[in-house]
Parts: structure tokens; sequence; C-alpha cells
């Protein structure tokens, strides 16, 4: 195996390592905000990138992209989270085919229920992380991240 080799089987080791604490990460949070608030992560990390917007919404291609799905996938997701008053749409007013998807009031009160479990569960799935040896300098790394601007 030559050094080109040799760099390709790090990253691919890097990459299967990332995705290894992605899952163990997910899956707990899917567990958690399931059986304490009926909420998937996708539907989960919906209500928190709305919540994060000055106004609360935003276009369904931006929602899209947030929630890391297709744009026929954010329909269907935001139907199910609209028959549940958990948020709306609402056209653009410059733009009438522009659609924004905005946070209900019971959506926000949801997020704000749930943000606690999910919180916790995130810390409880990185802590459990650092005790397998392939996943722990993943993790310290992520603890060394700098906060983002503005993040208390």
């Amino acid at each position: 195996m030559g050094i080109a080799d040799d760099a390709v089987e790090v990253r691919a080791q890097g990459w299967r390592t990332l995705a290894a604490l992605h899952g163990l990460i997910d899956a707990a949070l899917e567990r958690a905000l399931q059986a304490e608030h009926d909420l998937s992560v996708v539907e989960y990390t919906v209500l928190d990138a709305l919540s994060r917007q000055d106004g609360w919404h935003m276009r369904m291609q931006q929602l899209a992209r947030a929630a890391a799905l297709s744009p026929s996938a954010t329909t269907r997701l935001v139907n199910r989270l609209e028959d549940r008053g958990l948020l709306t749409r609402i056209l653009c007013q410059d733009d009438r085919r522009g659609i924004y998807t905005e946070l209900t009031p019971a959506g926000e009160a949801l997020l704000l229920a749930a943000r606690p479990t999910h919180d916790a569960t995130l810390e409880a799935a990185l802590h459990d992380a650092t005790q397998a040896p392939e996943l722990a300098s993943l993790v310290d790394a992520l603890h060394a991240l700098p906060a983002p601007a503005g993040a208390a």
C-alpha cells in the first residue's frame, strides 16, 4: 500500500468513526424524544431550526437543507407537523410562489419541553461514546470546537 492509499484509508476510517458516533447519538436521541415527547429526531431538528430564525419562519428549501431532507420528504414532514398543529405554512409576501414554514405556539411549547431531553440525551450519548476507545478522540475533538458566536 502506498502513501496515497494510506491517506485514503485514514480518511475512510475517520468517516467510519464519524458515522459510528452519529449513529450512536441519533439512536439515543430517537429513543428519548419518541418516548418522552412523541417526536422524531428530524421533527425536533425542524422545530429547532425554525426556532432559531428571526420571525420563526423559513422557506421550504431552507428547511429541507437544515433537516438534510429531499424536497418531497420535507413536504411530507411539514404536512405531518402541520396536521399536529406544530407549524404552519404561509405565502411569502414578496414572492407568491414562495412558501414559508413557521413555528406555531404549540410547536414552540413542544420544542421547549423537548429541548432538555434532547440536550441531556446528547450529553449522555457523548459521555458513553468516550468509553469506546475508537470514539473517544472524536468526542474530545467535538468538545474542543469553539462555541458559535452568540452562544451562551
